[in-house]
């Protein structure tokens, strides 16, 4: 009786894989899928790469390797077909009997089925290569979709088995009305009746960026750096400002008050060669050469540029240790975009850099770097930009040329103790100018400089702190100069460009033909232009001290808050500048808020809109002889990427 039920019972089940109505097709002998061996996998399902890695070639089966050795190439055949139908609770294999009944075959003919018929049933995929796995399950992509198979994102090869084409495209519009102290015009002015030293603060301006990128790589960058890179990078600019006084946008006051302007600039142009790797775990030497990005330190406080030169980096002790050694040839910028002007000849301005990074040092999770930048510049010929206004050497003081060389000392530090956000920045600068503002003789540079930015999180809320000190030059006569100044500065601190002082370029009225603080910089050493201007560590220096909030309301919406106060550390440059009594030194406070809309929650789309003021202090109450004024800038940003 037991042994009728027990027939019963099993002539109740259907062959595992199979449907109730389908007959075990007979195997054909010596052939089998070719797959790779598949680990355990602890919930039942296989990984995904065992049953993708099929080769379309089927592979004899080898002669003589015995019963043992087909026995486990069924156990592997068998780990790939089982794969879980939809809605299919998964098992456990070890208890679902033999594996060979799974394929339909018969026990006692030891053979698999053919790869012709497990390629009909759907059970392999035969792909040319892994990169086109998904075009082999039916998935096409589309060239205008960059979050799926695409081509022109680096998804699958367009020459070989390893070259590689990424294009992107960015659109960055910006309008920015605002208002600074202006001088009114040195030979006249168009609002009659007026004879102020100072005008009409009032002006706006719009600027359209067209960033292209175009980058080929050699290589599976998958798990190691590319073997071959090339990218060029151009940008196509227009520029309209519109201001209220004569002889601002242009030297001749006959120009107008308004100007428009284009131009082409070459921000990346550049080889890079994969030297060779150093350990298994890719640590690698490479070099690369012609115009690239650098940047110094972690928030762009001393070099922040794209510029031509040499560069050698790599990693060491998996990817611990990170390093770079550098020499840059500094390109003329164009005047009214900022963007690399390859059409004027190159400046005899060299910057060399060597840099170490130590990851997880002190802490887990805070990295340190230590760099020596040392900055040699020879430009002994006057130098006018497109708008006719003299550029080097600086209209302050005794207006001649001079050579300085520089070191800077540096040592900067990003990361987190614990829940606490941190980033510091330290430089010691040295060296020889032969002249500065005031002397005919040589001067010895000593100054430095120290920032830092620590932050928490609480939820969907981050509260930042800010502080800076960058030395002043206390006697301007003698033969010191000890004002910090930088390379090229774009600091990402304090506010960055949604900060007022920060943003805007600020002229030094009355004293000169210089700034007193550039645009997008933070360090008032009083040079004619960031783009065109030469270092002076003849300047007043700064103490910033400030605190800020950014809040994510949504996922897709971030609010930024920022509040900072701004002092001169010395202000006797000032004095002799303006041949003007007792200068306070506050600058004011300088407040600001920002929103940030990613509609998509990707950079895909970003809408930025930021408002900034200056409450004037004493300082600068003394230097632009202002009481009501409201100095202000309204930035609104709509950036485009593909």
């Amino acid at each position: 009786m037991r042994r009728w039920l027990a027939v019963l019972i099993l002539s109740s089940f259907t062959v595992p894989g199979l449907a109730a109505d389908e007959t075990p097709m007979p195997p054909i002998p010596e052939v089998i899928p070719v797959v790779k061996p598949v680990p355990p996998v602890l919930s039942g399902y296989p990984s995904a790469s065992s049953y993708l890695d099929v080769s379309p070639s089927p592979l004899p089966a080898q002669p003589g390797l015995g019963a043992s050795s087909t026995d486990t190439q069924y156990q592997q055949v068998a780990q790939v077909l089982r794969r879980p139908r939809p809605g299919e609770v998964p098992v456990d294999d070890t208890v679902r009997g033999d594996p060979r009944e799974r394929l339909g075959a018969p026990i006692s003919t030891g053979r698999p089925r053919s790869y012709e018929d497990l390629q009909a049933r759907g059970d392999v995929v035969p792909v040319p290569d892994r990169w086109r796995i998904l075009e082999g399950l039916g998935i096409k992509g589309k060239w205008y979709d960059p979050y799926n198979n695409n081509v022109l994102k680096g998804d699958k090869p367009v020459y070989g088995k390893d070259g590689f084409v990424l294009l992107s495209v960015i659109s960055d519009t910006v309008y920015e009305p605002r208002a600074f102290p202006v001088p009114v015009g040195f030979a006249t002015t168009s609002r009659p009746g007026s004879n102020d030293v100072f005008g009409d603060p009032d002006q706006y301006v719009f600027n359209q960026n067209l960033i292209t990128n175009l980058t080929l790589i050699k290589g599976n960058t998958a798990f190691k750096p590319p073997d071959l890179e090339f990218r060029l990078t151009p940008v196509f600019n227009y520029n309209y400002v519109k201001v209220k006084e004569l002889g601002l946008l242009r030297r001749a006051p006959d120009r107008g008050k308004t100007r428009s302007d284009n131009h082409i600039g070459l921000q990346e142009l550049f080889v890079d060669y994969h030297i060779r790797n150093v350990s298994e775990r890719y640590d690698f030497d490479s070099i690369r050469v012609g115009i690239q990005p650098f940047n110094a330190d972690f928030r762009g406080f001393l070099f922040l540029d794209n510029q031509l030169g040499v560069r050698l980096f790599g990693t060491r002790n998996n990817n611990i240790f990170q390093y770079n050694l550098a020499w840059f040839r500094r390109l003329e910028k164009d005047t009214n975009s900022g963007l690399n002007d390859t059409g004027k000849r190159i400046r005899d301005d060299d910057v060399f850099i060597a840099n170490l990074y130590y990851q997880d040092f002190p802490v887990l999770g805070f990295t340190s770097q230590v760099t020596a930048i040392y900055n040699r510049n020879r430009e002994n010929e006057f130098f006018y930009d497109s708008n006719e206004f003299l550029q080097r050497p600086a209209s302050i003081g005794l207006e001649r040329t001079h050579d300085y060389d520089v070191g800077y000392l540096g040592y900067n530090g990003d990361g987190h103790f614990g829940r606490m956000n941190l980033t510091v920045s330290g430089y010691y600068a040295f060296g020889q100018e032969d002249g500065s503002v005031f002397t005919d003789e040589k001067s010895d540079i000593r100054a430095y400089f120290l920032a830092a930015e620590p932050s928490v999180d609480y939820s969907w809320t981050r509260l930042r702190g800010s502080f800076l000190y960058a030395s002043g030059d206390k006697d301007p006569f003698d033969k010191k100069s000890k004002g910090f100044s930088t390379i090229f500065e774009n600091p990402q601190f304090a506010g960055a460009d949604t900060s007022f002082w920060i943003r805007q370029n600020i002229p030094l009225i009355g004293g000169g033909g210089v700034t007193l603080s550039p645009r997008n910089g933070v360090i008032p050493d009083l040079r004619a232009s960031k783009e065109h201007g030469q270092s002076n560590f003849v300047n007043p220096g700064l103490r910033l001290l400030g605190g800020g909030a950014d809040f994510d309301v949504l996922p897709q919406l971030r609010l930024s808050t920022n509040i900072n106060r701004l002092d001169f550390n010395e202000t006797d440059v000032l004095e002799a500048l303006r041949n003007e009594g007792e200068i306070g030194r506050s600058i004011g406070w300088d407040i600001s808020a920002s929103a940030i809309y990613r509609p998509f929650m990707s950079q895909n789309v970003v809408v930025r809109l930021s408002y900034a003021t200056l409450l004037p202090g004493k300082g600068f109450k003394a230097l632009y002889h202002t009481e009501d004024e409201n100095f202000y800038t309204l930035l609104a940003n709509i950036t485009l990427a593909y």
